[in-house]
């Protein structure tokens, strides 16, 4: 344990520096979720790494005999979060977890989320609505585009009460740049003025 006072990384960095497929692969993400850096794809790199490592223990334990004792609520409590934030499904074992990527934890993002239910244009629209204080999970506003929805937040995502972005005629809205776009793209054809002389 750190000095309490101490901000501690919540992520492991890759430990060679210059690999040209993971630094394509990291890149693609960041465009892809539209991140600030590779630093949000690291967090969720060690967060798969450490449900994995957890998974491969219990799986080690249970390899000895049948789950029982406070390995089995371990177990049962991992499988409830997981299953709770929507990254597996209702009747999946330990065995799941060693199935999951990396995307699994990038689509749960409040960034993603946000994005996916039209909520923001781009993915980069999204993360500047929720840093500027426009997001609001089942009422509360949220900052953070990093923040994990659950499948219970997930239908609660909407504009914040106080924000300008909550009127409906909001410039910035999708809905409305949408409707700019196909006024611009159906323009009426303007009459012919020119009359021919004989």
């Amino acid at each position: 344990m750190g000095y309490p006072g101490k901000n501690t990384k919540s992520y492991e960095t890759p430990k060679h520096p210059w690999q040209a497929a993971r630094i394509a692969s990291e890149v693609e993400l960041v465009k892809t979720y539209g991140l600030r850096n590779k630093k949000e794809v690291w967090k969720a790199h060690s967060r798969l790494k450490n449900y994995r490592e957890l998974a491969r223990k219990l799986l080690a334990e249970s390899a000895k005999g049948t789950l029982s004792g406070h390995i089995k609520v371990d177990a049962e409590n991992i499988l409830n979060r997981l299953k709770r934030y929507g990254l597996l499904k209702s009747e999946a074992t330990l065995d799941d977890i060693l199935t999951l990527q990396v995307t699994n934890f990038l689509d749960r993002r409040l960034q993603t989320q946000v994005h996916k239910q039209g909520l923001a244009n781009t993915p980069k629209q999204a993360r500047q609505f929720i840093v500027h204080g426009h997001i609001s999970v089942s009422g509360t506003k949220v900052t953070v585009p990093g923040y994990i929805v659950s499948k219970d937040d997930e239908l609660g995502l909407s504009y914040y009460g106080n924000s300008p972005l909550a009127g409906e005629a909001h410039p910035s809205r999708p809905a409305q740049v949408a409707k700019e776009i196909v006024q611009e793209t159906v323009k009426p054809a303007q009459p012919n003025t020119k009359t021919e002389v004989n």
